[in-house]
């Protein structure tokens, strides 16, 4: 009995499918692809991975970019802080498939050891190490940050949405001993808090106030980056 020999190779991947090549004597290159999920769970898992995969690598670049001396210390703090908040958030996805991220890596075939030791410490390698208070607090207001802003891009401007991680927000900000009671970015955001205080729950914000609450709150962020820096 003759067997016909079939070698595959892998010569595409992207998030839902993967496309091989057939390479037999009668079809020199039949290209086929195969779907790696038959469900909508399955695709919501492999999309997960895909995004926690994407967050280390990111994490990788920063740091062999900040290493080269290629990035500001103050966009690396920002960006170093925004991108482990972001970790936080898609390895919780995953994690009924690993319990270690090193297991993901290691199965993936990740080499991305200063992202790990980024992870691992928890806070951007400009921020001193404080037991992780003051890491901390600075993931805690950018996360809050993020959010925020990420809510009303999303068109949730009611009350009730916004005002709870607002007023977190102000709260973080007065914990952290780096920032005066004086912080242009604690001004803007009381003043949002004291819009909020004369809403009812249910109330939202109109385009108008949407797009001035985006602009104040990304120029207290940005301001905000200015204090790590200078710290």
């Amino acid at each position: 009995m003759n067997f016909l020999q079939v070698d595959l190779q892998i010569v595409q991947v992207d998030l839902n499918t993967i496309q091989v090549s057939l390479f037999t004597p009668d079809n020199p290159a039949l290209y086929e692809e195969v779907k790696l999920y038959r469900t909508g769970r399955e695709r919501e898992k492999y999309d997960n991975m895909a995004d926690l995969y994407a967050v280390i690598n990111t994490l990788q670049s920063l740091e062999k970019a900040y290493i080269k001396d290629a990035v500001q210390p103050r966009e690396y703090t920002a960006s170093c802080s925004k991108l482990l908040v972001q970790y936080k958030a898609a390895f919780k996805q995953v994690q009924s498939e690993f319990q270690t991220v090193e297991q993901f890596m290691k199965k993936y075939r990740l080499d991305c050891p200063a992202a790990l030791e980024r992870i691992k410490e928890d806070r951007p390698i400009t921020i001193k190490d404080d037991k992780g208070n003051t890491s901390k607090c600075i993931a805690d207001i950018v996360s809050l940050f993020i959010t925020v802003m990420d809510k009303l891009r999303l068109e949730i401007k009611a009350m009730d949405e916004i005002q709870p991680d607002l007023k977190e927000l102000m709260e973080s900000m007065n914990r952290l001993s780096i920032i005066s009671a004086d912080f242009e970015g604690k001004l803007i955001i009381q003043k949002w808090l004291d819009t909020f205080s004369g809403m009812s729950a249910s109330e939202e914000l109109d385009p108008e106030q949407v797009r001035q609450m985006l602009f104040d709150l990304d120029s207290a962020y940005n301001g905000f980056n200015r204090v790590l820096h200078d710290h």
